[in-house]
């Protein structure tokens, strides 16, 4: 269709000329959309040049208004293209020049100004020297790309191995300074590095002591310069300095030292405006971000107290800023909402400094209780008891228990501390702070003055040990006077030793059975009665019975026969209270029978029993759940009535 693209330039050519001639300043979208539809058919070869450079004179003569607007995006659309094309370069750098001075003379709003320069340099950038590209070994870049590049959930472990491959000595100083450019990675890998750290710990001593000595340093340097550049590298750093305390890196006390500085830095000096203008809030964003990362750690003891007394101190800091813009309000709500939801947050400066000052006030009240109650604990370890001891050797061994139990729950070694400890972080396997009790933390401090070690008098101990065995000594003599308890005469033989057993005699004969002379002829011919029972004996890893003849008139089987007497009498009892129960409800019931009319069924059932009776068996019929039973008895029958299986 050759003709296809002359009808279309010809149309577009007589709506720009209509536009121009029309001169509205309303509909400037369809003006724009007809000059950049030009543009781009001119880049395809397919509108000429010499259209679009009438268009671009066009706007250039009367260069205001709408036309500014439509020369910048002719320029934009097909300007670089109509600049490099070896035809039309010098005809594109004079109309570029013109522009650039219909620029300086006319008195164009910022808006149209700035259209204007960025359609000239998009045209012909500036000149400038290419941008040199750092050489680096290839070592050094097999680090970054191991860092920046392959570093992710599933391969951190392929990672750190071959970072520990690498040869240390060479590589050290600069894994540290990638470690510190953790803002050229992704926000949410962060902690992976923090992992990396932990893992080449084990191997290096010093390594993560060289990446926190400079994470500090970098904060700190931040907030010297105060540069708005360099914000995302210090809320990285935040994240990575949590991420550290979250891996056991850092202590408690470190986290809440940044904190603080963050906070007072800067303040009461000269530089305090340039340091942290009233109007900036970058600093409130960093104590958030590093709250969040490990502030949910801080939950019980001195870490939890610390986290209260800092967050006080925190609104205070934010109420002199004034009212918060809506990004950050909403950071600083979310945050105590996950760390802190039922603390009040306070909104003028007095009521919050009377909340200082009462916790203030519960300290040092909590501190003058301490120091009475070591007073208090000096002064009674010298006063001895009626032993001659004193009480600080006491509360000093129990104390010592005490702390044992504490921290290595009853074992000699510190293994359970680590393994109990390490189950308590969810998640990312750390360990809680007040649990671990890391060096430098106020337990530390409390647990190490209540346990010192007190000098003991050896005279002292050697009459509390010979009072020790001297009580012992009495108390192993009592235990030997207590009445002992009977074992269990009638034991069950196991069947596996009564089935392997080659005694077919002692098989068919049960313990406890009485022979008499005439059984027992070789046991001693006399008319003396007695017991054979089986004794349970271990021969090497196998069990046995033996069989052991016994005379009637001992202990041991006169209080088996009273027990089993009583045994016998009492299973008598409840039998023949069964039977009355029976008896009495069948008389019950024969009663309602006859009363119903229905003898005849009920006698011609006792006339079917009373016929089966020589042949000694038992019937019964089931009516309604109630079944009628007939048992036999000495001969005799009984009727009665249970409940139907």
């Amino acid at each position: 269709m050759k003709d296809l693209p002359s009808m279309l330039l010809s149309m577009l050519e007589e709506e720009f000329n209509f536009l121009m001639n029309k001169k509205d300043q309303i509909k400037i979208e369809t003006k724009i959309r007809n000059i950049r539809f030009i543009g781009e058919l001119c880049k395809f070869n397919i509108a000429p040049s010499g259209l679009v450079f009438s268009c671009l004179k066009a706007c250039l003569d009367d260069f205001s208004h709408h036309n500014i607007d439509v020369a910048c995006n002719l320029l934009e659309t097909c300007g670089r293209f109509l600049y490099l094309s070896q035809g039309t370069t010098v005809r594109m750098s004079n109309m570029l020049e013109i522009l650039r001075r219909l620029k300086n003379v006319k008195n164009l709003d910022p808006h149209h100004s700035t259209l204007v320069e960025n359609a000239y340099y998009l045209c012909k950038p500036p000149e400038r020297s290419a941008r040199v590209s750092k050489v680096r070994p290839p070592l050094h870049q097999y680090i970054r790309k191991l860092l920046f590049s392959d570093l992710d959930k599933t391969s951190v472990q392929h990672v750190l191995r071959q970072l520990r491959k690498l040869p240390w000595a060479e590589c050290e100083e600069y894994l540290v300074k990638c470690f510190l450019k953790v803002h050229k990675g992704k926000y949410s890998q962060v902690h992976l590095i923090a992992l990396l750290t932990a893992g080449l710990s084990h191997y290096h001593d010093d390594f993560h002591v060289a990446v926190v000595d400079e994470v500090l340093e970098e904060i700190r340097v931040g907030l010297e310069l105060n540069d708005y550049a360099m914000q995302q590298r210090q809320l990285a750093h935040m994240r990575f300095l949590g991420e550290l305390y979250n891996y056991e890196h850092i202590d408690s006390s470190v986290i809440f030292d940044t904190l603080y500085l963050i906070t007072v830095f800067g303040h009461g000096t000269l530089e305090q405006d340039l340091l942290d203008p009233p109007e900036d809030f970058f600093r409130i964003r960093m104590i958030v971000t590093l709250l969040q990362t490990c502030g949910h750690y801080f939950d019980r003891g001195s870490s939890k107290r610390k986290l209260d007394r800092f967050l006080l101190h925190f609104q205070r800091y934010i109420l002199n800023k004034g009212p918060l813009p809506l990004d950050v309000e909403f950071d600083v709500q979310d945050m105590f909402a996950e760390l802190r939801p039922n603390m009040t947050r306070y909104s003028s400066p007095e009521l919050l400094a009377s909340a200082l000052a009462e916790l203030e006030e519960n300290e040092k009240t909590k501190q003058s209780e301490s120091a009475a109650s070591d007073a208090s604990c000096k002064s009674s370890a010298n006063r001895p008891d009626k032993n001659g001891r004193g009480h600080g050797e006491v509360a000093d061994s129990e104390s010592y228990s005490g702390s044992r139990s504490i921290y290595h729950d009853g074992s000699e070694d510190g293994d359970s501390l680590y393994e109990e400890n390490s189950d308590d972080r969810s998640g990312n396997g750390v360990v809680d702070d007040d649990d671990a009790m890391p060096s430098g933390s106020d337990e530390e401090e409390r647990v190490q003055v209540r346990h010192k070690v007190v000098q003991v008098d050896p005279k002292e101990q050697e009459d509390f040990d010979r009072e020790l065995r001297a009580l012992l000594q009495e108390s192993l003599e009592s235990r030997k006077l207590e009445p002992r308890v009977k074992s269990t005469l009638n034991m069950t033989v196991p069947m596996k030793i009564v089935e392997g057993s080659k005694d077919s005699r002692a098989t068919e004969r049960e313990s406890g059975e009485e022979l008499t002379a005439e059984e027992n002829g070789n046991a001693g011919g006399g008319s003396e009665v007695k017991v054979c029972v089986r004794v349970l004996v271990k021969k090497g890893h196998k069990q046995q019975t033996r069989q052991m003849l016994i005379p009637g008139d001992c202990s041991l089987v006169q209080s088996t026969k009273q027990q089993e007497a009583a045994l016998l009498e009492e299973k008598q009892n409840i039998k023949q209270k069964i039977l009355e129960y029976n008896e009495r409800e069948e008389e019950e019931f024969n009663a309602s029978a006859f009363q119903t009319g229905f003898w005849g069924q009920g006698g011609s059932s006792a006339g079917g029993s009373i016929g089966s009776a020589g042949r000694g068996s038992w019937d019964g019929s089931n009516r309604g759940g109630r079944g009628r039973q007939r048992y036999y008895i000495a001969g005799g029958i009984y009727h009665g009535y249970g409940r139907g299986r």
